[in-house]
């Protein structure tokens, strides 16, 4: 385990707290804008931020955070190396919480693996989600992540026991259970299989449990915190940029928007 990422969730299990989990979309707006969210992020009481990589065909991603890839790449072409070197600047002006790439496995292939991961290391991050690589093919990147000391954070859905022990046994850092069928997006109800699904990783694995995929709502988040180790927090934020920062075009009321959703969704734990 990257001991960034584990530190955080011993710290956070000392104090009985879930890991509160945001994924952005770097470049959506602008890259420069992404790094002052990471920054706001952290102020409001992120515990690890996820940095998505834009992808024209983003299979697990709903229409919110599809259209934020969409701008990303019709806008400055945002790459591997482009999210990494927001993530290096983040560090250099004082970001000190655990950083995870969300990426597909293609942007990781255009540039190389080992140079991906070697600029993965140089740019501070801790970990790596890569939601369309399946276990069978877990190989090709686990060299790379212990090599350059990189979490490899798999995604888990509801399925056999067999196959979830499988899964978990190549996973460091923590493991990421899907909360809801399909793709990314806010959703009404948690999906009934979310509580026999962590169960399930419980008797697996000692990892951390962070869920994510179609938390955005108080009750959502709430319920999510009484099972797991953290909470992932996606679409819902992702919406919440484009809304201020590329229809309004008003990024102060942004980042006070991205505070006051932060401290509401922490306020029910109360």
């Amino acid at each position: 385990m990257n001991a960034a990422i584990q530190h955080m969730f011993d710290t956070l299990a000392r104090e009985r707290k879930p890991a509160f989990v945001p994924f952005i979309t770097v470049g959506d707006p602008d890259p420069e804008t992404s790094l002052d969210i990471c920054l706001t992020l952290q102020s409001a009481g992120a515990s690890l931020i996820e940095l998505g990589v834009p992808f024209s065909d983003p299979l697990a991603d709903g229409p919110v955070i599809q259209r934020s890839s969409t701008r990303a790449l019709s806008g400055r072409g945002t790459t591997v190396a482009d999210v990494l070197h927001v993530a290096k600047q983040a560090r250099q002006q004082g970001l000190t919480v655990p950083l995870v790439l969300f990426t597909y496995f293609n942007p990781l292939l255009q540039i190389g693996l080992d140079q991906a991961f070697a600029l993965m290391a140089e740019s501070g991050m801790n970990g790596v989600i890569i939601p369309d690589l399946p276990y069978e093919e877990s190989h090709r990147v686990l060299p790379f992540c212990r090599q350059y000391a990189q979490d490899y954070i798999p995604l888990v859905s509801i399925t056999s026991r067999d196959r979830v022990a499988s899964i978990v046994s190549v996973a460091s850092g923590f493991v990421y259970c899907v909360s809801s069928i399909g793709v990314t997006g806010v959703r009404g109800e948690l999906h009934d299989g979310l509580e026999p699904l962590i169960r399930t990783v419980r008797n697996c694995t000692d990892l951390p449990i962070v869920t994510g995929f179609g938390i955005g709502t108080g009750s959502h988040y709430r319920k999510a915190a009484d099972l797991c180790d953290g909470v992932a927090i996606g679409s819902a934020l992702v919406g919440l940029i484009e809304e201020h920062f590329v229809r309004r075009q008003a990024a102060q009321s942004g980042h006070e928007a991205i505070r006051q959703f932060v401290s509401e969704l922490q306020g029910t734990l109360r």
